[in-house]
C-alpha cells in the first residue's frame, strides 16, 4: 500500500489522468450503451476519450508551474 502511495505522491498527474479517463470511459460506456456501436467505434470513442482526458489533465497542470515559481519569490 506504501508503494502506491508514494507511485500516486511523486505522479500525480498520470494518477490524475488514470481517475479522470476510468470515470470519462465509464460515463461514455453508460450513455452510449443503447445506440447500437460497432466494436471499432467503441475502440475509437474510448482511445479518444483517454487522450481528452490527458488532454485535460496537462492543461490543468500549467497552473502548477505557475505556483511552483512564485514560491521562492514570498
Amino acid at each position: 500500500m506504501n508503494t502506491i502511495k508514494s507511485w500516486i505522491s511523486v505522479h500525480p498527474n498520470l494518477t490524475a489522468w488514470v481517475v479522470l479517463a476510468l470515470g470519462m470511459v465509464a460515463i461514455l460506456v453508460w450513455e452510449a450503451r443503447d445506440v447500437g456501436l460497432e466494436g471499432m467505434q467503441w475502440f475509437w470513442l474510448i482511445l479518444v476519450t483517454i487522450l481528452v482526458a490527458g488532454a485535460c489533465i496537462w492543461i490543468i497542470s500549467w497552473g502548477d508551474d505557475e505556483e511552483e515559481k512564485e514560491e521562492p519569490s514570498t
